[in-house]
Formats: structure tokens, C-alpha cells, sequence
């Protein structure tokens, strides 16, 4: 009998402690994205969300342990490594090209904000920068599968192919076109995609 009331209750309350972490997480991305991420204390994200400092303290012991919650969310919400998956299982070398613009014009139209916040915490502590290189190579080994995928049909070396493809996915490429001069992100990913077939196609 006891168990069965345990159970739910546990349930619950890891529920609740969830629901405070992600609570926490966005009323911090909020800072991070308006005041910059090196100017946000611990203190301002508590009062932010509404909670107590040492709940934040208790929920993340950091905030880089905050940064990674919010990337991992990014990630979910724009489905990233799902849709890569589907564009490598496409049967067409140049469909898979094209795909790799989708991709990454997705992850970026989900949540720009995620992208400035990770450039902008580069130059934090020893421990920020693991967190975001680990990041940063989980990204590029992604980009770099959906290049190879394409490998027989690329006119230039592989590594030369993956390199322009990380260059175009350049933060300030994406912020400049579709953030400062207006582009749709559709317009940005048709462009992308011509781009990329032409560069690593010559098609």
C-alpha cells in the first residue's frame, strides 16, 4: 500500500522539480539574451523566475548548468537530430545537399536567441568553455555527416565541402541576412541550399 502512494507522489514532485527547472531556464534566457550572458548573476535569474537563489542553486549548481538545459531544449524543440536522420535516409545525394540547409536554417529559426547566447559565452570560464566546445562539436559532427553523405557526387575534396558548409553556418551569415536585412528564413534556406549545391555540387 505504501509503495502505491510513494509512486505517484515521487512522481509528482519530480514533475514539479522539472517544471522549476525549466521555469528557471527561460526566465534566464530571457537575461542571457537582453543583458548578455557574462552580466547575468544567479541572483537576477532567481528574481527573474520568481524563485528563491537557492533554488536555482539546488535546481543547476551553475549557470553554465542552465546554458546547457537551455540548449538541450533548443535542440528538442527544433528536432535536430531527428531531422537529420530523415534528410541522411533521402535517396538523392542532392536532396541530402538541400536537406543541410533546411537543417540548419530550422535549428536557427527556432530560436536565434539560443545561437547569440552560445557565441556570446565563448570567453567565460574554463569549465563555460568545455560545455559550449562539447556543444559546438556535436553541431559540426552532424554537419559534417550530411556533407559526407553526399561524398560521391561532391566536385571538391570532403574536407573542403564540410569546412564552406561550417562556414555558412556562421552565426553572423544567418543574423546578418534574415535578422538585420529582413530575409524570411525560407528565402535564407532556398539561397543556402543553391548556394551549397553549387559550391560542393557545381550544380
Amino acid at each position: 500500500m505504501s509503495a502505491d502512494v510513494k509512486g505517484p507522489v515521487a512522481s509528482y514532485r519530480q514533475q514539479q522539480a522539472q517544471a522549476t527547472r525549466v521555469r528557471i531556464a527561460e526566465a534566464a534566457k530571457r537575461l542571457f539574451a537582453h543583458d548578455g550572458y557574462a552580466a547575468t548573476s544567479m541572483d537576477a535569474i532567481a528574481r527573474e523566475a520568481g524563485v528563491a537563489n537557492r533554488t536555482v542553486y539546488a535546481s543547476f549548481g551553475a549557470k553554465r548548468e542552465i546554458l546547457n538545459l537551455i540548449c538541450e531544449r533548443w535542440l528538442e524543440q527544433a528536432d535536430a537530430r531527428g531531422m537529420a536522420e530523415r534528410i541522411l535516409a533521402e535517396p538523392d545525394a542532392s536532396a541530402r545537399v538541400r536537406g543541410a540547409a533546411r537543417w540548419l536554417t530550422v535549428l536557427y529559426a527556432t530560436d536565434f536567441d539560443v545561437v547569440r547566447i552560445l557565441d556570446s559565452a565563448v570567453d567565460e570560464d574554463a569549465e563555460t568553455r568545455t560545455l559550449l566546445r562539447s556543444k559546438l562539436r556535436g553541431r559540426n559532427r552532424v554537419m559534417d555527416r550530411l556533407v559526407a553523405s553526399a561524398e560521391e557526387t561532391l566536385t571538391i575534396p570532403l574536407a573542403d565541402a564540410q569546412s564552406i558548409y561550417r562556414a555558412f553556418a556562421a552565426p553572423g551569415v544567418y543574423g546578418e541576412l534574415v535578422v538585420d536585412s529582413g530575409w524570411t528564413p525560407a528565402r535564407f534556406e532556398g539561397w543556402l541550399a543553391d548556394m551549397l549545391v553549387a559550391q560542393l555540387q557545381g550544380a
